[in-house]
């Protein structure tokens, strides 16, 4: 659910701070007030397309933040977050923000971590479902009557073993579609692919030997070098004059003469012995790795070619050995398949053949599932339409299937199976039924969609639904009952709904009113949540008038929605 929502510098508002309550919520005022502006927040928040125009006058920038209660959707949120390379939720608790700045670019977060619109707009997908006057063309789309069958049958997971097979088909058709060439080309392509092949493995790659040969390179790069300083080393110690021995035997005789007069001085000679130790041990290391410095120039040629091939093999075929390697054995199997195409391709055709078969039996039982699930939808919208006023209404889903031709070459598979839906709908009686794009008004079709809203309480995971003005060009007595579908839906999940009519009003358990005030010479939007007496002022209002027959009328609604 929506916990809280902050709008900052957005239109008519500073700073608001919607504190939102689980089930069902209401938001009214008068016409102008801004209610519209908390839907335009929540559009934001959830990844739409920005306008600047937006911002406050007098405002640099404007901040949405929203706070989400994510635990419902853990399982298919969890996945995204980690896609995006965002932070988990703590404690179920989804965190989105969003900026928008008069100049520069605009920001989003999830959870803290800076992303893109794209993860808002898919992150909000699984959040909210927004309808109002124009969103209810998504009730039109083909696609999405299909999803809402299948929702309302429990289909879903006959749905997702179709799409997963047929996933599977395309990648053998890929294949063999790379394997069907003309005769020059395959040969052109077994000549690359032996060459790669070759090229590769002639290499004799060995990914843990790269540090150790680059680490050759250098020492053998700089023997002389180094030559010269080990031996400049030796020559410290051993020189004829004022060598390092010299002077330490020097000392010696002194620090033996501080022994023979001094017993406490016994510490000095002992130091003076660790120290020869250490010299000769000093010696015998620079002795040992002077001897080992070779100067062979036909190594460092040596050395020289076996970098420069390792280093063209990693411009060619990947950044790292481990990836050239790879790319060495996927070619193989490439040379592989190309060396034997006929016999691939009629084991390929032979596996697509039993694929199609498979898949044409799931979608011919998803064809037959969705046959037995629709006279069951079709008696529910209606039962549901029939309380919002459509009496003698019909609805109907009307499903057509493909045939599945596997000699034809034309596979006409897509995700959701093999049948197309369109809804039916009939407001009248005597008249015929007609596509549901063609014959509803946006007053039928938001009655509609609440009613398959209603329908689907159970089976819809998204957690937020938010109404927008749906209860447009309804009555009195049926915007109660669209009220009460609300309430009911509001009990298996959030139910935000902005409404001008009091009989809707009226039905919700919580209920904000968002007015605008003056500010000196500025107009602000702010929203309030009521309690009962301010309820009863706020729907007395909306009824025409604030006489005390509207408060007597406003009060027996709400005593009649409790």
């Amino acid at each position: 659910m929506l916990t809280t929502l902050r709008i900052k510098n957005l239109a008519l508002v500073t700073d608001l701070t919607l504190e939102l309550r689980s089930g069902f919520n209401i938001i009214t005022g008068e016409t102008g007030a801004g209610k519209s502006i908390v839907i335009g927040a929540l559009n934001l928040i959830l990844g739409q397309r920005a306008d600047r125009s937006l911002i406050r006058n007098g405002s640099s920038q404007c901040v949405i933040e929203a706070v989400f209660e994510s635990a419902s959707i853990e399982k298919d949120l969890t996945p995204l977050l980690d896609d995006f390379g965002l932070e988990s939720c703590d404690d179920g608790i989804l965190i989105l923000k969003r900026s928008l700045r008069t100049s520069g670019g605009n920001r989003q977060f999830v959870n803290g971590s800076p992303t893109t619109l794209e993860a808002l707009e898919l992150i909000g997908e699984l959040l909210v479902d927004i309808h109002g006057p124009h969103d209810h063309q998504s009730l039109l789309d083909a696609s999405r009557q299909l999803e809402i069958l299948d929702a309302y049958g429990h289909l879903d997971p006959l749905r997702e073993e179709f799409a997963d097979l047929l996933k599977k088909l395309r990648q053998m058709e890929e294949h063999k579609v790379a394997l069907i060439v003309d005769d020059q080309t395959h040969a052109q392509q077994l000549e690359l692919l032996r060459h790669q092949v070759h090229e590769i493995e002639s290499a004799h790659l060995d990914p843990a030997a790269e540090n150790e040969l680059e680490e050759a390179y250098e020492r053998t790069l700089n023997a002389s070098k180094l030559l010269e300083l080990g031996q400049s080393a030796l020559s410290a110690l051993n020189a004829q004059d004022g060598s390092l021995w010299d002077t330490l035997g020097a000392i010696g005789r002194s620090v033996d003469s501080l022994s023979t007069i001094d017993q406490h001085s016994n510490e000095i000679s002992e130091l003076h012995q660790q120290t020869v130790r250490m010299v000769s041990e000093l010696e015998q290391a620079l002795s040992h790795y002077v001897d080992g410095l070779d100067l062979d120039a036909g190594l460092l040629n040596e050395l020289e070619e076996r970098i420069s091939v390792v280093q063209s093999l990693k411009r060619k075929y990947g950044p790292s050995l481990r990836q050239v390697i790879d790319f060495a054995q996927e070619a193989r199997h490439k040379l592989s398949d190309l060396e034997s195409r006929e016999e691939t391709l009629a084991h390929l055709n032979s596996d697509i053949e039993k694929l199609v078969a498979e898949l044409s039996g799931i979608g011919r039982k998803l064809t037959k599932a969705r046959s037995r699930v629709i006279p069951e939808l079709n008696q529910a919208v209606v039962e549901e339409l029939k309380d919002l006023g459509f009496k003698q209404s019909r609805f109907d889903v009307s499903l057509t299937s493909i045939k599945v031709n596997p000699t034809s070459g034309e596979l006409k598979f897509h995700n959701s199976g093999l049948d197309k839906v369109d809804f039916q709908f009939g407001p009248n009686p005597g008249e015929p039924m007609r596509p549901l794009k063609r014959i509803a008004s946006s007053g039928e079709m938001a009655r509609v969609m609440l009613a398959l809203k209603s329908v689907l309480a159970d089976q819809d995971r998204v957690p937020v639904l938010v109404f927008d003005e749906v209860d447009a060009n309804v009555g009195g007595e049926t915007g109660t009952v669209v009220g009460l579908k609300m309430q009911e839906i509001g009990k298996r999940r959030q139910v935000i709904s902005i409404t001008h009519l009091a009989p809707v009003a009226a039905t919700a358990p919580y209920h904000f009113m968002v007015e605008k005030i003056s500010e000196g010479d500025r107009t602000v939007s702010e929203i309030k949540e009521l309690n009962q007496k301010d309820r009863v002022a706020e729907i007395a209002r909306m009824l025409g008038s604030g006489g005390e027959a509207a408060v007597r009328h406003a009060k027996a609604m709400l005593d009649a929605a409790t």
